[in-house]
């Protein structure tokens, strides 16, 4: 009796290894569609810290000094991420005519704005990032050797979009240097 049991046991374990693997459902150009990225807000600064330390890395890698996180500019941006949302279209004036330099002077940031970088997208912040990358101006942004400061944050849709808003800033005591040094 056991000796049945123990053979039904792994037949029933070996049945269940064969079955039809879940398969990724794929598109028109034969890649696995992207799963919905869904952030909790208990993610916050995890999230924050992970594009932190990214921006850091590819600093580094440019000759750049870090950044460090400042709660002003990431209230700058997560008001611009809701505002963007709110307005359904991902651009650097508010819907009340508001630039980067009035969001971050309104959060009583004492620094001067390097840039701002802005995303309308289902991606992660990390292949959010690597866009921005990408592109000349916004890598620029993200490079930018007066940035001694930095604002992330998002606004996250019921559907799943996400706005993202990626802030530096440089303290007013911070050394200015020369435009040609990009």
């Amino acid at each position: 009796m056991i000796r049945l049991t123990t053979i039904l046991l792994v037949l029933s374990t070996l049945l269940v290894a064969c079955g039809a693997p879940t398969a990724n459902r794929l598109g028109s150009d034969g890649k696995p569609l992207p799963q919905l990225y869904r952030i909790k807000n208990s993610d916050t600064s995890k999230i924050q810290f992970r594009i932190l330390d990214a921006v850091n890395a590819l600093r580094a890698a440019s000759s750049r000094p870090p950044v460090e996180l400042d709660s002003q500019l990431n209230a700058a941006a997560a008001t611009h991420s809701r505002d963007m949302s709110n307005q359904n279209r991902p651009w650097h004036f508010g819907s009340d005519g508001s630039s980067p330099i009035d969001r971050i002077r309104r959060v009583g940031f004492p620094g001067n704005l390097v840039g701002e970088t802005i995303s309308e997208t289902y991606e992660t912040e990390l292949e959010t990032l690597a866009a921005w990358m990408d592109q000349e101006d916004t890598r620029r942004v993200i490079l930018s050797p007066r940035a001694n400061k930095m604002g992330f944050a998002w606004f996250q849709e019921s559907n799943g979009k996400i706005w993202w808003t990626l802030i530096m800033g440089a303290d007013v005591f911070a050394p200015q240097v020369s435009r040609n040094a990009f």
